[in-house]
């Protein structure tokens, strides 16, 4: 019985050393108590807090982020911040702000020069490439009864109809992506509704130059049609003219989603990004939505009996939903790559400072 004391003592020595690692060691809690997600939650406030306050230069290296984490996330986020619904309040604001702003438009075309109307009209032809003929019919139709009888009193409320209407749309857009980006709105209410009203006229302009690009094109190359006589070359330069023009009307698109992206959300800090992956991807979502839209209403060509003289109307609001979602998809899409980036940062941070527990050898 003597000769085994030093190995008890051994024994109660390891005992106490497990013990100690033991506690030292994190505790497994069950999820169902009220602190179980607190590290977890903390963690995704950081990374949130990063992405506001230290956006990325470039959205295109992902830093190692495997791409499937970025699909997984975004996909998760759809639901979570509730896209779908938020794109169906987006289409109605842009079918509110539609006619105030072409009654708008028409007014001042019609005092400036009636010639003028017909241009902006060959102009609006141009969207029937994406969006449905029987909507794009009704547009026109509003278009040549508001030009007709244009006035400066009309022209008056009309300015101010529009501007109110199209910031009520794009404050509806700032929500969205505040939601998209996990920030709260601190702006206050005239310096948003003014960023709002500035970033319409800015947005509106760069559409007005996305057609006009077409319509340039088009027209210059006729011109080459006319001018060249060597069927060959007229044919190579009408097709480079009309690329040239289809190349600078998706540049204008891509910076109409550069603005929304950069003055959208309420973020502490902005980089300034030409062309994003989300842009890239809502850009083409958009484009397949609108010529699916378009196919469907082609094809099945059955909703004025379900919905009667209102058919044109819900398919125009349609487009306006799918355009919206579009939207919202591709802020997603950035804002999670910027999180997935962040988190890595963060943990592998975390990683370096954790101190390292060595454990006791047996002697």
């Amino acid at each position: 019985m003597l000769f085994s004391f030093p190995g008890h003592i051994q024994l109660i020595q390891r005992s106490n050393l497990v013990a100690k690692n033991m506690a030292k060691s994190p505790q497994l809690v069950d999820p169902g108590t009220p602190h179980a997600h607190e590290p977890s939650l903390n963690l995704r406030q950081q990374v949130w807090g990063y992405v506001s306050r230290s956006p990325l230069r470039s959205l295109w290296d992902l830093e190692g982020v495997p791409a499937k984490v970025v699909a997984k996330n975004t996909f998760n986020a759809v639901f979570e911040d509730n896209l779908l619904g938020r794109s169906a309040e987006l289409g109605f604001y842009f079918l509110f702000a539609l006619f105030p702003t072409l009654f708008t438009a028409c007014s001042v075309l019609g005092l400036a020069a009636r010639s003028a109307f017909h241009i902006y009209q060959n102009l609006l032809q141009y969207l029937s490439i994406v969006a449905p003929p029987s909507a794009l019919g009704t547009v026109l139709e509003a278009f040549n009864q508001t030009t007709a009888a244009a006035s400066s009193g009309k022209l008056t409320f009309g300015l101010v109809a529009a501007l109110w209407s199209a910031s009520v749309g794009f404050v509806a857009i700032q929500e969205s992506l505040n939601v998209v980006y996990r920030v709260k709105e601190t702006r206050p209410y005239w310096k948003a509704r003014l960023s709002a009203i500035g970033i319409t006229f800015v947005l509106s302009v760069v559409i007005t130059l996305m057609l006009t690009s077409m319509l340039a094109s088009d027209f210059f190359a006729r011109l080459a049609h006319l001018h060249i006589y060597h069927h060959l070359l007229a044919l190579l330069a009408a097709d480079t003219l009309r690329a040239l023009g289809w190349l600078t009307a998706i540049g204008f698109l891509s910076l109409l989603f550069a603005i929304i992206y950069y003055f959208g959300p309420d973020l502490k800090a902005r980089q300034w990004r030409w062309l994003t992956p989300g842009s890239a991807i809502g850009i083409v979502g958009w484009v397949l939505a609108s010529v699916g839209l378009r196919i469907y209403v082609h094809y099945f060509n059955n909703y004025s009996a379900t919905y009667g003289s209102l058919g044109t109307v819900i398919i125009l609001l349609t487009w306006f939903y799918l355009s919206g979602l579009m939207l919202l998809v591709g802020g997603e899409i950035n804002s999670e790559i910027e999180a997935a980036v962040h988190e890595k940062k963060l943990l592998a941070t975390e990683a370096a400072l954790k101190p390292e527990i060595v454990t006791p050898t047996a002697s």
